[in-house]
Order: C-alpha cells, then sequence, then structure tokens
C-alpha cells in the first residue's frame, strides 16, 4: 500500500484536494489529521486535559463560554469545548513566546495524532487499498514524511493568493491574524520545492493558483502516474505477505531518512553562503 502524505500550508488548498481524492472515482481513505486532532482533545480526553492544565490559567477565554445551551461542566458533564479562535490566538505568530506555545500545544497533540493515524492505516491495509492520503498539514515538520512513499504539495506561487483565500475564508481574522496563521506553517514554496527534490514519483506538486477544473485536471495526471507505478495488485501482494510489506515499509522510511539529510545538508549549505 502506497501511503500518500498530502500537505501544503493554510488557505492553499489542500482540504479541497483530499475531498477530490477522497471521492470517485479515487475513492481512496483519507487520514486527515485536523479531524484526528479535533478528536484528541473533546472534552473528557487526556490530550484536552493536558491543554486546559497548561494553558487555562493564562487564557480566561479558553473554553467556549458558558450559557443556557452550553453548561457550565460542558453538555456531557466532561468540560466545555475548547475556544478554538482563543487558542489559536495564543499559539500562533512568531513571537518567542508563541513559538515555546505551540510547542507545547504540538507536543500534546501530535503524539495522540499518530497514534490514531497509526490504527487508521492498519485499517486501511487490511481493506486492501492500493494507496491511503496522509493529509498532514505539518507533514515535514512533525518527520511524517518518512513514512510516504510520495509526498505532494498543494502550493501557491504567490503568497497574495494564500493570504486572500484564508481573509476570504475566514473573515473574523485580521490581517496580523491571517499573516500569522501563515507564518506559523512556514513558507509552502520551500515546501513545495522540498517536494520537488525527492524526485520524480515520489514527490508532487499540485500547483494550486487558478480553478478547481484546472486543480481537478492536475491531480488526475498525477494519480494515474502513481497508479501505474503502483498498482492495484501489489497492495493485495503486500497484504498477503505481511514480511514483505514490513520490510518495505523499512525500506521506505530509511531510504526518505536519506533524503532528508540531503536536503538539511543543502540547506545548510545555502546558509553558509549568505
Amino acid at each position: 500500500m502506497l501511503f500518500i502524505g498530502l500537505t501544503g500550508s493554510i488557505a492553499t488548498g489542500k482540504s479541497t484536494v483530499s475531498s477530490i481524492l477522497g471521492a470517485p472515482p479515487y475513492s481512496l481513505p483519507i487520514i486527515d489529521a485536523d479531524v484526528l486532532a479535533r478528536k484528541v482533545v473533546e472534552p473528557g480526553t487526556s490530550g484536552y486535559n493536558a491543554i486546559v492544565k497548561y494553558f487555562g490559567p493564562t487564557t480566561p477565554e479558553l473554553l467556549v463560554p458558558a450559557s443556557d445551551e452550553m453548561p457550565e461542566n460542558g453538555p456531557d458533564g466532561k468540560g466545555r469545548p475548547l475556544n478554538r479562535p482563543a487558542l489559536g490566538r495564543r499559539v500562533f505568530g512568531d513571537t518567542e513566546e508563541r513559538k515555546k506555545d505551540r510547542g507545547v500545544l504540538n507536543g500534546i497533540v501530535h503524539p495522540a495524532v499518530r497514534t490514531a493515524m497509526y490504527k487508521a492505516i492498519l485499517t486501511a491495509y487490511f481493506k486492501g487499498y492500493w494507496a491511503v492520503i496522509l493529509d498532514v498539514p505539518l507533514l515535514f515538520e512533525a518527520g511524517m514524511d518518512k513514512l510516504c512513499g510520495t509526498v505532494m504539495v498543494v502550493s501557491v506561487s504567490d503568497p497574495e493568493i494564500q493570504m486572500q483565500r484564508l481573509m476570504d475564508r475566514d473573515t473574523h481574522l485580521t490581517r496580523e491574524d491571517a499573516e500569522n496563521r501563515v507564518r506559523s506553517q512556514g513558507d509552502v514554496r520551500v515546501k513545495a520545492k522540498r517536494c520537488a527534490s525527492r524526485g520524480s514519483g515520489r514527490g508532487v506538486v499540485l500547483l494550486n493558483d487558478g480553478s478547481k477544473e484546472e486543480l481537478k485536471k492536475t491531480i488526475d495526471e498525477a494519480i494515474r502516474e502513481l497508479e501505474n507505478a503502483s498498482p492495484s495488485w501489489w497492495a493485495w501482494l503486500l497484504l498477503a505477505c505481511p514480511p514483505v510489506a514490513a520490510a518495505k515499509g523499512a525500506w521506505e522510511y530509511w531510504n526518505n531518512g536519506k533524503i532528508n539529510e540531503k536536503w538539511a545538508a543543502q540547506e545548510k549549505e545555502i546558509a553558509s553562503k549568505l
């Protein structure tokens, strides 16, 4: 089974690509890290309790306000849901304090999301899918790219396109809020360059500057190439021979580690010349 890591940055169209790949004619299983990230911090979970413990004393609006519809202890007595915009204002940005808080939040959420993802991957494997989509906004940053045979980055050529889409989508955001959210996920064009450096078939950049129809054509071309390189019979062979699947997974992980080392060396060399 081919692991396709799907990433990008906020408002580049990653969710649109994910929805297209999850629908016919592709109908690939989508393991969405954002969806899992919400589940692992629902009231009553260990993630929720850890966030409330760390951020609660200094973030008065951390939980949604109590009201007639929302009891003080939540609808099920496990606590009121997190106020995501308030938590976002606390962790998005490039100051040292916000970077520290974002690191704490990631340290709470990422391990729980990884566990949930591995369970979903195992389910897809036993169902015999030829590929599975790992939809992870911070794929490279979390090191999840090392699990993937192919990485797809949804990118734009101009950051202003990204900014305008974000502000059109989330009208409550000020331009400063939007800039903080974009910066917190890194320059998507750098991610695209890193993806392309993986080589043909291993790195696919989906440029999303135009219409949805144009994007669909780009996706269709990319999937056809990947299907030819990783046909469904290969997925069934791996399902029938778990040792072969394990060996393939180990090789992919090792090879991707080498690719990352090469990328890091290139970036270090470029930085030394500045």
